[in-house]
């Protein structure tokens, strides 16, 4: 999904880890991200900072398509994230909820699951809704 003004998928971070991006809209995005041995850390887990970018992608990707349209654009301002339980293999699911839809502010919370559904880390983040610069 592109954006005018935005650089293609295949050029970003995003790409890299190989997050997918399967539902999104201003309320609610799904997404997930295959495991292998690029996105763990050297004890054989899925990094946290994984966690981070796949929580970060998705709620600025939402709220940018929602404000991009009128003239803004949206960045993340804060990610907080809680690792709860690992994931060593399969697949990273991550369920994102909009809480919050403000003038300047959005605000996001982030539910990472592994294969069984189990709840595996949380994030909230808080993205900023600025002008675009003429």
């Amino acid at each position: 999904m592109e954006l005018q003004g935005l650089l293609p998928y295949a050029a970003t971070f995003d790409a890299l880890y190989g997050l997918e991006i399967l539902e999104v809209d201003d309320e609610h995005v799904s997404a997930r991200v295959p495991v292998r041995d690029a996105v763990k850390q050297q004890m054989g887990l899925v990094h946290g900072g994984v966690y981070a970018s796949i929580a970060e992608s998705m709620a600025s990707l939402a709220t940018a398509r929602a404000v991009i349209p009128d003239g803004y654009y949206a960045v993340g301002l804060s990610n907080q994230t809680s690792f709860l339980r690992p994931i060593t293999q399969g697949t990273v699911h991550a369920e994102a909820v909009r809480r919050h839809r403000g003038r300047t502010t959005w605000m996001w919370d982030v539910e990472i699951t592994d294969d069984a559904g189990r709840l595996c880390a949380v994030s909230r983040m808080t993205i900023a809704v600025r002008p675009q610069a003429d």
